[in-house]
């Protein structure tokens, strides 16, 4: 394995150089910046290359699960950028909530912030289909390691978390679903490369 990653970067550095050669009529080299490294004597060029993921092909046992796959890609697609965001604004909330030292002022400051999501993307949220807001609450879990009802209750409060959970078990959902890459949650992780990778 080591042989034939060193074999690729020689033959990647080999590439960039032979491809860029001198430029005749100004006298400068054109060609690519890259590290090195000197291991007994010789110089050896040290270029990173972007993360590969390697995934189980996908093999559908009917036309019926293929389709239930292309659906749930979508569905990745349309709520994975409001699991990124959700996360985001909970570490923006919590430092600055770190720096407040009376609890009143924490609050005050949470409903402001509440308030704001809710003009922001309170549309959106409404457009979500049930299955898509099924995937939100399972990729909230996924991207700040609390589930959505941990975080409504530390947010605001036990009975706030009861009552959303009610209306969500109402709906067939449920706030307390917690997030499981490598079991039941193995096809939303393939359809989150496919959104991170620009495939779908």
């Amino acid at each position: 394995m080591k042989k034939t990653i060193f074999i690729l970067f020689l033959l990647i550095s080999f590439l960039s150089f032979s491809q860029n050669k001198p430029n005749e009529t100004q006298g400068n080299l054109s060609g690519y910046l890259v590290k090195a490294t000197v291991v007994n004597g010789d110089t050896f060029p040290l270029i990173n290359l972007p993360d590969v993921r390697i995934m189980d092909q996908m093999v559908f046992k009917s036309q019926k699960q293929a389709e239930k796959f292309t659906r749930l890609k979508r569905d990745v697609k349309k709520a994975y950028p409001y699991a990124i965001l959700a996360a985001a604004k909970l570490k923006e909330c919590n430092a600055k909530m770190a720096t407040m030292p009376l609890e009143a002022e924490r609050k005050l400051y949470m409903k402001r912030v509440e308030k704001e999501v809710v003009k922001q993307f309170e549309g959106d949220m409404r457009n979500l289909t049930l299955s898509q807001g099924k995937i939100l609450i399972k990729l909230i879990d996924r991207e700040t390691g609390s589930s959505s009802y941990e975080l409504v209750k530390e947010l605001r409060g036990t009975f706030s978390a009861w009552m959303w959970q009610s209306l969500a078990v109402f709906f067939g959902a449920n706030l307390k679903s917690e997030y499981d890459a490598t079991g039941n949650d193995k096809m939303i992780e393939q359809a989150i490369y496919l959104v991170e990778s620009g495939e779908i």
